[in-house]
C-alpha cells in the first residue's frame, strides 16, 4: 500500500472536492493563484496546476489537510 495520501486521487477530483467544500472565492483566499480568481473553472485550474508545480503542491496540501485528515478522524 502506498504511503502517499494522494495515491489514486486525480487532480480533477482534488479541485472538484475543494470547490464543493469552499467555493471559488474562499479557495482564492486560501491559495492566492489566478486560476481561482479570474474566470475560475475546474478545467482552467487543471490546465494551470498541471504546468505549475508550486501551485499544485499548495492545492494538494490543502486537500490533504482539509479533506483527507478530516475524513480519517
Amino acid at each position: 500500500m502506498s504511503q502517499d495520501p494522494l495515491h489514486g486521487i486525480t487532480l480533477e477530483r482534488i479541485i472538484t472536492e475543494l470547490h464543493a467544500k469552499f467555493g471559488w472565492p474562499e479557495l482564492a483566499e486560501r491559495i492566492r493563484i489566478n486560476c481561482f480568481y479570474e474566470n475560475p473553472s475546474v478545467q482552467s485550474s487543471l490546465k494551470f496546476l498541471r504546468k505549475t508545480p508550486w501551485a499544485r503542491k499548495k492545492v494538494e496540501d490543502l486537500y490533504i489537510y482539509t479533506v483527507i485528515k478530516k475524513r480519517n478522524k
